[in-house]
């Protein structure tokens, strides 16, 4: 078979290979005319210095040297280092020391992979000073950023306020006979933060389980001294007590299971009602007289633990979770405290009440929190405490949220509570200028 060979077009001849040769890197600059133009090396804007080997340095060596013809080798010089790529300018180079020198002209604070910088907008200056929160900025479409710098300001302005310290000791009572509201974390918390301040504080414990003693980070263990041998055998306080590790100013009555059985076992013991108030009135006559406060965390319930508590103290904090169950049981609670004000200790009254766990994105919560406020405006603290993640995880590490992250949200709305109640058991000056 005749093979077909196709013919050109007639009016276009076929190019030559000269032409097709030209066409590598055209130049139509020119009236359109195809021509080779020469293009200059490519150099990178940024060559980091190359060190000879061995090898290029022996060859600069022979430089000038005869060989064995009796002529003259032209003088060699080593030969170029390969450039390197353009992407090694954005991803540093290795000094000899092994150290990673940045090459890249991103400014600070705008690093490639920085979380700030892609998630918040975040200008972060290195340039800082011991407080990471310094150099922030943010803008209105950076909400965890604002509210991490609006938490920070008012960490700063707590921390430059002075605390009152009150003229005699204060004996505070933290109840709620519903269980999981917040009171082991509100005494723990509350007492940290005032210690903190420079004050001298006393926990003591008299829930069996013993939370409050584990978040100061004082062993509880079956056999340990504790508040049931303060109730029972009449140990004085003074020689139970321990020191909080984590602050100078905090000590804490541990309370062990051998608690559990007190309610039964206080039935048959005469005043059985004051053996709690007796104790403390002596440790205030002795070793406890410098106390700025006595904080006690009584258990969920409204027995006889919870009554010894209401009888020595003259005020009374409520924190109250921010859903119905929780708000349900106050009325309950407020009818113990008028009959332990009526029959047992007249100078008992509900000081403080505390919103916990507090969520403002649910309208449950906010319906809650006006409800408390609304029957309760003088007692209910403007300052509520928010759910933090942080806070639960603080007794974890036998910490107290203060002492653990005190930066956190939890930690400064404690911070700001602990500086409400100081305030609130100061005396306001008279008009003649005396307190």
């Amino acid at each position: 078979m005749t093979e077909l060979t196709p013919e050109p077009l007639k009016g276009s001849p076929a190019p030559s290979t000269a032409q097709l040769d030209a066409l590598d890197r055209p130049d139509l600059g020119t009236h359109g005319k195809v021509a080779r133009r020469e293009v200059p090396a490519y150099t990178p804007a940024y060559a980091p210095a190359q060190t000879p080997t061995p090898a290029a340095v022996a060859g600069t060596e022979t430089a000038g040297t005869e060989t064995a013809g009796g002529d003259t080798a032209e003088a060699t010089s080593p030969q170029a280092a390969p450039t390197e790529a353009p992407l090694a300018r954005s991803q540093g180079v290795r000094s000899a020391a092994g150290r990673q020198e940045a090459t890249s002209d991103i400014a600070p604070g705008e690093a490639q992979g920085s979380p700030e910088s892609r998630s918040f907008g975040l200008d972060v200056s290195r340039e800082t000073d011991d407080d990471a929160f310094a150099g922030l900025t943010t803008d209105d479409e950076s909400p965890l950023a604002r509210e991490m710098i609006e938490t920070e300001r008012k960490r700063r302005a707590l921390e430059a306020t002075d605390f009152p310290r009150p003229r005699s000791t204060r004996i505070i009572t933290v109840t709620n006979q519903k269980g999981g509201v917040g009171k082991t974390t509100t005494s723990v918390n509350v007492a940290a933060a005032l210690a903190s301040r420079g004050a001298n504080v006393l926990v003591i414990d008299t829930d069996p389980q013993g939370n409050a003693s584990t978040a100061l980070g004082v062993p509880h263990h079956a056999g340990t001294p504790s508040i049931y041998d303060v109730l029972l055998d009449d140990e004085p306080i003074a020689k139970v007590a321990q020191r909080c590790p984590d602050l100078d100013t905090l000590w804490c009555v541990p309370a062990t299971i051998d608690l559990a059985g007190a309610d039964i076992e206080l039935v048959s013991v005469v005043r059985r009602e004051f053996r709690l108030h007796t104790a403390i009135q002596e440790l205030l006559a002795g070793a406890g007289k410098n106390l700025d406060y006595i904080f006690i965390d009584c258990p969920p319930s409204l027995g006889l633990l919870t009554l010894n508590a209401m009888v020595v103290s003259k005020e009374v904090l409520i924190p109250i979770q921010c859903e119905y169950y929780a708000l349900e049981g106050l009325t309950q609670l407020i009818k113990t405290v008028d009959m332990v004000k009526k029959h047992l200790n007249p100078d008992i009254h509900v000081s403080t009440i505390v919103l916990t766990m507090y969520d403002a994105r649910t309208n449950l919560a906010r319906e809650v929190a006006a409800e408390v406020r609304s029957h309760f405006p003088a007692q209910t603290l403007e300052q509520s405490i928010p759910r933090s993640v942080r806070v639960s995880e603080a007794p974890s590490f036998a910490q107290t949220v203060m002492t653990y992250d005190p930066h956190s949200t939890g930690a400064v709305a404690y911070l700001a509570v602990a500086k409400d109640i100081a305030e609130r058991g100061y005396p306001e000056p008279t008009s003649g200028g005396q307190q």
